[in-house]
């Protein structure tokens, strides 16, 4: 028999940027590990540096960075981060974003413009990654935009769990806030044995971030609304439909979202009388400012780390959803 055989065992680490360091400390707890020591740095005139300080040679790396803002600065990180694992000899390097960066541009909705969701991708595989796990993604097809593996990760069990614990199913109606996401919504509306209701709206395209809402497709006076996305940006989508919502009778709105975003003026604006709770995941960091008190923060970090062991493990990601998607 000619060739080597090394006795050797696959060795799992976990590197973070700096955007959200606390998930990633949680995501290695749950590991039972820790995050490797990074020297990351930005220079005077705003360069990013990284160096890690451990040998990576052979090793099975996961990159984790929530893309908050500044956005563009955490994705470069993260893409420096990369290629100085590549060039570090690393085996296999995933990258970990819970909030996929430039999601929302999935597609040409009008001519001249760009598709920066597959940019993204492009630039993640040129810096050396082989693969892409992120949760809720805006667009499914945005796995096909990379050239390799892409777990797409659901946060639907994480929420499902606290809303059946905390909400009382009998008169719940679960509500799609547009129908781009109704496919998500009837998912939610099996899982919990609720009718389901769509909310009809109409987005200026030459106008970011402003939103009109049309009609309610279904039946919500005298019902408990559950309103489901997977982002929170600005918040004036969801204000907008919880008003609707109780226009049209409803008693209460219950708004469930993977990745609260809340870019200015989403904090006041979902602290809305018209918004009873707002049950999101630590995908991105909230700092205090942007928290309150009827707003529930899920941690997400057991699912991460239960998937990153499924991936180092050779195991299968797609049974942690089966059913579920």
């Amino acid at each position: 028999m000619t060739g080597i055989t090394t006795t050797g065992e696959k060795k799992l680490v976990i590197v973070s940027g700096r955007a959200h360091p606390a998930l990633a400390d949680a995501v290695a707890k749950e590991l039972d590990t820790v995050v490797l020591p990074t020297d990351a740095r930005t220079f005077a005139n705003g360069e990013l540096y990284a160096r890690y300080d451990e040998s990576v040679r052979g090793c099975d790396v996961f990159v984790i960075q929530s893309h908050t803002a500044p956005i563009n600065e955490w994705l470069m990180e993260q893409l420096i981060m990369v290629d100085a694992l590549k060039r570090a000899s690393a085996k296999r390097i995933t990258v970990v974003s819970p909030f996929y960066p430039y999601g929302r541009q999935d597609k040409k909705g009008r001519g001249r413009e760009p598709i920066s969701a597959r940019l993204v991708a492009d630039l993640y595989k040129a810096a050396g990654a082989d693969r892409i796990m992120s949760i809720d993604l805006h667009a499914a097809q945005i796995q096909g935009f990379f050239d390799g593996p892409v777990d797409h990760l659901f946060a639907m069990p994480v929420l499902l769990d606290h809303i059946a614990k905390t909400t009382d199913r009998a008169n719940l109606t679960v509500v799609s806030p547009d129908m781009g996401r109704v496919r998500v919504a009837d998912i939610w509306s099996d899982k919990l044995d609720a009718p389901l209701a769509i909310i009809h709206k109409r987005r200026d395209p030459k106008v970011a971030n402003q939103v009109s809402v049309h009609e309610i497709v279904g039946d919500v006076n005298g019902r408990v609304c559950l309103l489901v996305d997977d982002l929170i940006d600005t918040g004036r989508t969801i204000n907008k439909a919880a008003a609707a919502l109780k226009a049209n009778g409803a008693t209460g709105v219950i708004v469930a979202a993977t990745h609260a975003v809340f870019s200015d003026p989403a904090v006041e604006l979902l602290q809305s009388p018209d918004i009873d709770r707002v049950i999101v995941t630590d995908t991105l960091p909230l700092p205090d400012e942007k928290r309150w008190d009827s707003l529930t923060i899920l941690p997400i970090a057991p699912l991460l780390a239960r998937a990153i062991k499924e991936v180092f493990g050779d195991g299968s990601v797609t049974s942690m959803f089966d059913g579920a998607a």
